[in-house]
């Protein structure tokens, strides 16, 4: 008899669990000389992950991080539906991940109300010792990865646990979501990686708020090896 594979979901942070996306928000606000050029060569690829974020926060002054912290949680706002979701993968034994492209002075603060253990918080660090903001990688790409540069690389992540013996769910909305659709059993898309799931190719589910994911999980089977 077939043994059912155990579900497990890797969840995005910026624009996903939040409604908006923090880094792009911390620049726009403190608006330094240079910033959209960075961003619009992340979203087009033409840069990688790390190298275009590791450039944005070198603009920004490391004087002024009580600022920017105090601005980044001021204005985070969580999507609907994430606690019940949280819950529900409590009660149906679902692993729940974060893997998050966002800076750990950030990720960590808002994610500490909710029943997630730091070891299942993956996301980029933050070095405000030098003159100017300097992020740190501590979970960078293995040497499958297909592309490199990717920061805190989530298929590297996603890797650890193998297809045979998980189904492996996605949830995203952009550039650092790409290449872990790719991997997943399962993708729940929004945003930029709805319309790069459509260019690859790659089956996904558009959801609004958890409650949409959540709704989807419930009445899906479970996949078996």
């Amino acid at each position: 008899m077939k043994e059912k594979r155990a579900r497990v979901i890797f969840c995005d942070f910026d624009g996903t669990i939040t409604v908006n996306d923090n880094i792009v928000a911390i620049i726009k606000h403190f608006d330094p000389p240079g910033w959209q050029p960075i961003v619009d060569d992340i979203i087009a690829q033409r840069v990688t992950i790390q190298d275009g974020v590791g450039a944005l926060f070198r603009l920004l002054p490391s004087a002024r991080r009580a600022e920017i912290e105090a601005y980044a949680l001021d204005n985070i706002e969580i999507r609907e539906g994430f606690s019940e979701l949280l819950a529900y993968c409590r009660e149906a034994q679902i692993d729940f991940y974060v893997t998050s492209g966002g800076l750990d002075f950030f990720v960590y603060p808002t994610l500490e109300p909710y029943p997630i253990a730091h070891d299942h918080i993956y996301c980029n660090g933050s070095d405000f010792g030098g003159e100017w903001i300097r992020v740190t990688w501590p979970h960078p790409c293995d040497a499958e990865c297909a592309s490199g540069g990717c920061g805190m690389c989530k298929t590297t992540v996603m890797r650890r646990f193998p297809p045979e013996r998980y189904e492996r769910i996605l949830i995203g909305d952009s550039v650092t979501d790409f290449e872990g659709a790719q991997l997943a059993d399962l993708v729940f898309s929004r945003s930029h990686l709805t319309k790069k799931c459509r260019e690859l190719g790659v089956p996904s589910v558009p959801y609004e708020t958890f409650n949409e994911v959540l709704d989807h999980l419930k009445n899906m089977p479970s996949k078996q090896t």
